[in-house]
């Protein structure tokens, strides 16, 4: 059922009440070193500005715990916003509900734009709580939810406002959902799954729900150490998790009961050290020297996971192929990232790390879609239903 957005509602004089995600990394100066999750909410901004709607924004900043704190305040953010549209008037106000909130609001005219404090400076924002959020909902008149990062958080700003004000997604949400939720549920094919990252436990939700859609799924990371010790393979000083041993192999029966093509490394770089100067050397899977650990996939496996992708109609690709922060084992996710931007698809990116290596790869303009959201983007692929995500009304 698609959802109501920003364009089925008549925005001139409104106040619209917008939750964007505006949870930047900042120096130690208070200086923005990433402003990607800003520029992301900028047409839903403008588009409302423009049609002659206050806009409210809401946004959190880091884990105040429910508490006043200025080194997480989001004043430098609405320096930083004012300077991207300085054709728009953009104020703050220091508070998020109360008088100087209802001052800050009453005293807009149509097309501005005003920045509250950080949400989470109040206890009852991660509480969900129904009387902040009812005061949140006080100083608007249509929620607007374009923060899809936070979507899988079920707090006052962003769904418990759903319960007081009509609720529509901004720009950003409509983006993130529609896209990923058509790769989901109807994808050209083929469709082929990239999972990465460290531990099987932490994506096992993720494989289960992909696994019946995918027409392949490659699997790469520490986690694949656990599938490859499951198919008898001695993974010697590799990051094997024993208690997700079992889970590995049920997923790999489920892989062959349903069809489903399953990929995994067939050859590693391997180091005597988890450490950036290691030396390091390419081995088959099966000449794994006691000695050793697998830090990233070899040359071999990014050749086969490379034909596979480049084959594909639809990828979505989640969590690294090794210990990408380390320029030595960096060499099979940049090269992930490189044949995503070759293929002749439909190309998804989900998870922080994945969403950096496109970037570090200088590819990410080249992506169909980059996620904003890394837990949500996860939750998402699970096939969960998202709080911020539910709340919004049907067309």
């Amino acid at each position: 059922m698609p959802k109501k957005t920003v364009e089925d509602v008549a925005w001139q004089g409104k106040r619209a009440l917008v939750r964007v995600d505006f949870n930047v990394p900042m120096d130690d100066a208070r200086q923005i070193t990433d402003d990607t999750r800003i520029r992301a909410a900028l047409p839903t901004i403008t588009y409302l500005s423009d049609r002659g709607a206050r806009v409210i924004l809401m946004s959190h900043l880091g884990r105040p715990k429910g508490e006043p704190n200025p080194k997480y305040s989001l004043r430098p953010v609405a320096d930083h916003l004012a300077s991207l549209i300085p054709d728009k008037r953009v104020s703050f106000c220091p508070e998020a509900v109360g008088e100087e909130a209802q001052k800050a609001v009453s005293a807009l005219a149509d097309g501005d734009i005003l920045l509250l404090e950080n949400v989470r400076f109040y206890p009852g924002e991660e509480k969900n709580d129904p009387a902040f959020a009812r005061q949140l909902a006080d100083l608007g008149d249509v929620f607007v939810n374009d923060a899809f990062g936070s979507a899988h958080r079920a707090h006052a700003s962003t769904a418990g406002i759903a319960q007081y004000l009509p609720c529509v997604a901004g720009f950003l949400m409509e983006r993130e959902v529609g896209i990923m939720g058509k790769a989901l549920a109807n994808p050209e094919r083929p469709f082929v799954a990239i999972i990465g990252g460290a531990k099987v436990s932490d994506k096992i939700k993720v494989i289960e729900n992909l696994l019946p859609k995918v027409d392949a799924l490659i699997i790469g990371g520490g986690m694949a150490n656990t599938f490859l010790a499951v198919e008898g393979h001695d993974m010697a000083k590799s990051l094997v998790e024993e208690d997700a041993k079992e889970t590995a192999r049920r997923l790999l029966d489920l892989a062959r009961t349903s069809n489903r093509k399953l990929l995994l490394p067939v050859d590693v770089v391997a180091a005597k050290a988890f450490a950036p100067d290691a030396e390091h050397t390419v081995r088959l899977v099966s000449e794994l020297q006691p000695d050793e650990m697998a830090l990233d996939v070899g040359p071999a496996s990014v050749e086969m996971f490379r034909n596979e992708i480049l084959g594909a109609k639809t990828v979505i690709w989640n969590g690294p192929m090794g210990v990408f922060e380390m320029p030595a084992f960096a060499k099979g996710t940049f090269a992930i990232a490189q044949a995503m931007a070759e293929a002749d698809a439909t190309t998804i990116v989900g998870g922080g790390d994945s969403v950096a290596a496109v970037e570090q790869a200088g590819v990410a303009d080249k992506m169909t879609h980059v996620s904003t959201g890394g837990g949500a983007s996860l939750e998402f692929l699970e096939g969960r239903t998202l709080p911020g995500v539910a709340v919004i009304e049907d067309k």
